[in-house]
């Protein structure tokens, strides 16, 4: 379980990376590309949050106790990673709100 959560948590990334540097090199009013860049922002925060969920779960379904703590060290990881790329969702959408 470790390799796909941080293979998610990677992707995951990876998406709203490329997603927001298409957006901001898009050839757009600016308006209409901070709208969409919001709305992406909050679909893929969304996302985020639900693949926490999940690995929480898939952690807490674990049954060894060596198995549970690999599982809860790379759920870990995987939390502080997401937590880190919402605060950075989160910080872009109130730039865009600003800009607004």
């Amino acid at each position: 379980m470790n390799k796909q959560g941080s293979f998610l948590v990677g992707l995951a990334t990876g998406i709203a990376v490329g997603a927001v540097l298409g957006l901001l090199y898009a050839p757009d009013k600016g308006s209409n590309t901070r709208e969409r860049l919001s709305y992406l922002l909050s679909k893929y925060k969304n996302q985020l949050e639900e693949l926490l969920k999940q690995l929480q779960q898939n952690t807490d379904e674990q049954t060894t106790n060596e198995a549970k703590e690999e599982s809860q060290k790379v759920t870990n990881e995987a939390k502080e990673k997401a937590e880190k790329l919402l605060s950075e969702v989160e910080t872009m959408m109130e730039q865009m709100k600003l800009k607004n």
